[in-house]
């Protein structure tokens, strides 16, 4: 099967094109094309749940690996047991045959407490969510407006759904839960449970019952079926064999070459803006730079709440 390569423009070069391409854009006559759809990938389209819409997952957060697959399962596991694997950042739903459904998973502060075993003892679809009186009393900055609960929906740290894990009929306050971070996902994060993309928060949902027994592996029993694991140059978990650390290493020099594309790139930029100035008769301390547009920040699950 041929491969597509995926190649990115960095931010930084993608902004200085559109500054330059603002005049020629402005002289066309001609009309012009709409803007073509981003590609959706299968299974991961957007979906109007209830009241709700949710976007579908952008391509580029699911790369190989980093999607629902149902693959070939190498643990002893029974069937119908949910198995998660901080280490490797994958949840495995284990099914008849040797298969399993296999889920990225992002991995918080909180889904690192957990180890052995328990049982779904509730599910939720869309959430509410409350801090503790904890994280009240030591983060109030982040937490004190979210005493009284967060109502479900697109903004609740928990997502679309959730999953309770119960030890001994007590809520372990260990959660599987979707996300509208679907950066985070396949990467560690500074707070939160365990939590997918919020596509297969409602699949998984729909195959795990109450009672369902959750596992979370051990350190060495990672090891002994994941094999070792290291982040790529893009911070992303792969296996760590030799052809991913070479890969490492000729990616970590594109990066570079890249940064420095960039920075020749702004300069000569830069420099265009104060020629263009100068012949106007303008000072250069008042020759006003180009208005980017700003960040978009999202305040959610990875570093202003703490998701389950």
């Amino acid at each position: 099967m041929p491969q597509t390569r995926v190649v990115q423009v960095s931010p930084v070069l993608a902004r200085i094109f559109a500054i330059l391409a603002l005049p020629l854009l402005a002289a066309c006559a001609g009309t012009p094309k709409a803007p073509e759809a981003p590609p959706v990938v299968p299974g991961y389209e957007g979906i109007q749940d209830g009241e709700f819409f949710i976007e579908p997952v952008p391509a580029q957060y699911l790369y190989e690996g980093n999607r629902r697959e149902e693959v070939a399962y190498a643990g002893d596991d029974q069937p119908g047991t949910i198995v998660v694997d901080t280490y490797s950042r994958k949840l495995y739903l284990v099914m008849e045959g040797g298969r399993a459904m296999r889920y990225p998973i992002a991995v918080g502060r909180e889904g690192l407490s957990f180890r052995g075993t328990g049982v779904i003892g509730r599910k939720a679809e869309w959430p509410a969510w409350q801090p503790t009186a904890n994280m009240v009393r030591t983060r109030p900055d982040l937490y004190a407006a979210y005493a009284g609960g967060l109502p479900g929906g697109l903004t609740n740290p928990l997502g679309a759904r959730a999953l309770y894990l119960y030890r001994g009929g007590r809520d372990t306050m260990f959660r599987i839960h979707g996300t509208a971070d679907a950066a985070s996902i396949g990467y560690a994060t500074s707070a939160g449970c365990i939590r997918l993309f919020n596509q297969d928060a409602i699949d998984l949902y729909s195959r795990a019952d109450n009672g369902t027994r959750v596992k979370v592996r051990t350190e060495a029993e990672s090891l002994a079926i994941e094999g070792p694991q290291m982040s790529d140059a893009y911070g992303r978990l792969v296996s760590s064999t030799p052809e991913n650390i070479s890969k490492k290493e000729r990616d970590l020099e594109q990066i570079a070459r890249q940064a420095e594309r960039d920075r020749e790139a702004a300069a000569k930029a830069d420099k265009q803006r104060l020629a263009a100035c100068a012949r106007r008769g303008i000072d250069p301390a008042d020759c006003a730079r180009p208005q980017l547009p700003a960040d978009v920040v999202t305040v959610g699950t990875s570093d202003s709440f703490t998701s389950g």
